[in-house]
């Protein structure tokens, strides 16, 4: 029985880990997981709606490479590859050598990668795909004020390509582009903002500024927008989710007020009871989804367009957040704080006209199902960062003024015919009162007797 236990090899093999393990492991441990940025998404996840989380025309990365229906694009990354490397004048070997004490950082990044992987080959993969995604990025930045370095105002990014090129075109901007951006933007296809800014340093031969790529990226996605600093990004995704949630001042609500309104219950009506108890709709200042306010009865949100690429940008982000420790669940608290308003269509009408939404998928039911399928099966934080507004709408619908104009608006104010029925009740109201009071003055003072006649 006793050689049976010592020529286990899991023994063996857990006793060597044992014996590995130093006082540290803890802060390694961290480390190691702090890598880790790119993941896997599990079936319980993806089941509802695979085709939001899957490539549709192009792979980044490991996960999704060699699948059938994206090999078409693997010759276009070739080619931009080539061109990339001739225009930094260097061999691909240089690259390869250069980025190699890299490797196992890269490695790392992904959650789903064997540390037996073999180097060699993902090095390669990740430096064809890095160099296709950053020719994307010069393509977009070639009308920008502040173009990429070798790009001119007069468009000379396309030189480098034949101007009747299927990707990297005026064509391609237009028509292939849009897809690649919606491919760029999947969890399972990211690649780690370490191998970009090292391969962009690589070929221009100096060192890149800490937001340069954030920029550009941001830009790709939203051109008519400001850019802020965003710091340093894991990711493309994980620097659009920073944009998008990018810090503006917030209310600060009175400590009395918390202290009220803590045991109530947190879950907001729908727009159109809000809007029945007397709160109006405003839309916000700022784009970002944490510009989410109330005060004095306007409820302040911030502007969304809907279209055909919003549910897979929000799930992919919302996934982003439920498995990256730390990042924080700034996108799920914006989505459950609107599926939690949007009940019905008239709710989603109600902020289309208010500005807050622009609906450019089809109907108000179609915007009504999205929300509600991007909040499935997805849990939120009790504790998130729409906790103090979600409890102050609350509290200003549970006022016992706000109750009675709530059941004025529903009773009387739903239709025309009950606001005139309710119109002429008060005015006969009105006229009973009047002739009333033209009745029982005379009792209480009647008029006085004219004097008698002098004798």
């Amino acid at each position: 029985m006793e050689n049976l236990v010592r020529d286990d090899s899991w023994v063996i093999k857990l006793d060597d880990e044992l014996n590995k393990m130093k006082d540290g492991s803890v802060k390694e441990m961290e480390q190691h997981w702090k890598r880790r940025s790119i993941y896997q998404l599990s079936p319980s996840i993806t089941e509802l709606n695979r085709p939001a989380y899957n490539p549709q025309v192009v792979s980044f990365g490991p996960l999704h490479h060699g699948q059938p229906h994206l090999l078409p694009m693997e010759v276009h990354k070739h080619r931009a590859l080539l061109i990339f490397m001739k225009r930094s004048n260097k061999s691909v070997q240089y690259f390869m050598e250069s980025l190699a004490p890299l490797a196992e950082d890269l490695k790392e990044s992904y959650d789903f990668l064997d540390r037996q992987e073999h180097t060699n080959e993902l090095l390669k993969l990740l430096i064809l795909d890095g160099c296709f995604m950053l020719e994307i990025l010069r393509m977009s930045s070639s009308t920008e004020w502040k173009p990429w370095p070798g790009t001119s105002a007069d468009n000379s990014f396309f030189a480098d390509y034949a101007p009747n090129d299927p990707v990297f075109s005026n064509h391609g901007r237009l028509y292939i582009l849009p897809y690649i951006m919606q491919d760029m933007l999947l969890l399972e296809n990211q690649l780690p903002m370490m191998l970009l800014e090292n391969l962009w340093a690589l070929q221009n031969d100096e060192t890149m500024h800490d937001e340069f790529l954030n920029y550009h990226m941001v830009k790709l996605y939203s051109p008519g927008q400001p850019v802020p600093d965003l710091g340093k990004c894991l990711h493309l995704l994980d620097v659009y989710r920073r944009y998008l949630l990018f810090h503006v001042p917030r209310i600060r609500y009175r400590r009395q007020t918390r202290f009220h309104i803590l045991r109530e219950n947190k879950i907001i009506h729908s727009a159109i009871e809000l809007q029945e108890a007397g709160i109006r709709f405003e839309t916000s200042k700022s784009t970002s989804l944490t510009d989410i306010s109330f005060r004095s009865g306007v409820l302040r949100l911030p502007g969304i367009l809907v279209d055909v690429t919003t549910e897979a940008m929000f799930l992919n982000l919302m996934a982003f957040e439920r498995f990256h420790v730390g990042a924080g669940n700034g996108v799920t608290a914006y989505i459950f704080f609107m599926s939690d308003m949007l009940r019905n269509a008239r709710d989603v009408n109600l902020l289309h006209l208010q500005g807050i939404i622009q609906n450019a998928i089809g109907s108000d039911e179609d915007v009504l199902k999205l929300f509600h399928s991007l909040s499935k099966n997805v849990t939120l934080d009790p504790n998130g960062n729409l906790e103090m507004v979600q409890m102050s709408v609350q509290h200003y619908c549970q006022q016992r003024r706000t109750k009675w104009r709530a059941y004025l608006t529903r009773t009387y104010f739903t239709n025309p015919w009950a606001s005139l029925s309710l119109l002429a009740s008060l005015f006969l109201f009105a006229l009973t009162i009047t002739q009333t009071v033209f009745t029982v003055v005379p009792y209480f003072d009647p008029a006085p007797r004219p004097p008698p006649p002098p004798r």
